[in-house]
């Protein structure tokens, strides 16, 4: 293998783009990247300190005082902000709520992508977000953009959520779903599209396995000589 391979894969939220990015990751001893988590972050910050979405100069600032760090243990990535452990804390429903309408944010965006590809540059590295393989890694050698049903995805995500919030309903989790499918893909700045190379996986009635060996398949496929 090249001394530096990018594996992109898209998709919408909830379709488990990070469980096959982890087992990708781990059978081919790459680096997990989650830019997902990295927006999420920077959610978080905003939430925190009430920072006024609109206003670009505040934005700017904010951005200045975000400090994003990823620490991999048994390949789960774990995720800092300003030194601090928040990879719980990121996967709430406030920060779910407001995550698509941060990541809108141009300079948001244009700031997370800059760390990204400098974390791209010289590692064998999956990675998973909404633009990965359209707007940071143009050239990576496996696209992958992921789909499911919006029913079994607001399924899987509620059963995950649950059990942090016995609180939380269905419905809660699928208008959640819904309306981050519409910001994400009508945002102006890099939206949620297919890139045209990009191989389509539908893992609606797949298990977690067979969706690795889908992309195992897919990558050693591109990868021979």
């Amino acid at each position: 293998m090249s001394t530096n391979t990018v594996i992109a894969i898209d998709g919408y939220s909830s379709c488990g783009k990070s469980t096959l990015a982890k087992a990708l990751a781990r059978k081919l001893h790459f680096i997990y990247i989650d830019s997902g988590a990295m927006y999420r972050a920077v959610t978080l910050y905003f939430l925190r300190e009430k920072i006024n979405l609109h206003d670009h100069a505040a934005v700017e600032q904010a951005l200045k005082n975000i400090h994003l760090n990823f620490n991999s243990r048994d390949y789960q990535s774990h995720i800092t902000l300003n030194d601090e452990e928040v990879s719980e804390e990121i996967r709430q429903m406030p920060v779910s709520d407001n995550v698509s309408a941060v990541a809108a944010i141009r300079e948001v965006r244009h700031e997370m992508v800059r760390q990204q590809q400098r974390m791209g540059r010289s590692k064998n590295i999956v990675m998973d977000g909404r633009d990965i393989g359209t707007t940071v890694f143009p050239d990576a050698q496996l696209k992958i953009f992921m789909t499911a049903d919006p029913n079994v995805r607001a399924e899987r995500r509620y059963k995950e959520l649950v059990i942090k919030d016995p609180n939380i309903t269905l419905e809660d989790v699928f208008e959640n779903i819904a309306h981050r499918d519409y910001q994400d893909t009508t945002r102006e700045e890099s939206p949620l599209v297919r890139a045209k190379d990009a191989i389509i996986l539908d893992n609606t009635n797949l298990s977690p396995d067979e969706q690795l060996q889908f992309a195992l398949d897919k990558l050693s496929a591109l990868l021979e000589p």
